[in-house]
């Protein structure tokens, strides 16, 4: 399997066991009454399912964006900037003023 499937595969994994953690958390902590509006419904399953897949997408989502922009390679350059002081000078601008049209 290819390095980088094998990357995102893994990624994704990791993000929906996130989202398991954090839907949990949600309705352990019952937010804003999420847990009690979950259980009093004939769908809970469904709503928890749904729940952790739509969390589960955005969290896999953003542990791959993650993971990819962690490989970048490191600059071993200078850092910071330039080390010249600037000296700001003051410059007059004349201002002319616009009639208005009746």
């Amino acid at each position: 399997m290819p390095k980088l499937i094998r990357l995102y595969i893994t990624q994704v994994l990791i993000g929906f066991g996130i989202s398991g953690l954090f839907v949990a958390l949600l309705l352990w902590l019952d937010v804003a009454n999420l847990w009690t509006l979950i259980r009093g419904s004939d769908v809970t399953l469904l709503a928890i399912a749904m729940l952790w897949f739509m969390n589960g997408i955005v969290f896999a989502g953003v542990q791959f964006a993650w993971a990819v922009m962690n490989m970048a390679e490191k600059d071993e350059g200078p850092k910071g900037g330039s080390l010249v002081a600037h000296g700001f000078v003051p410059v007059r601008v004349v201002a002319k003023s616009v009639k208005k049209a009746r």
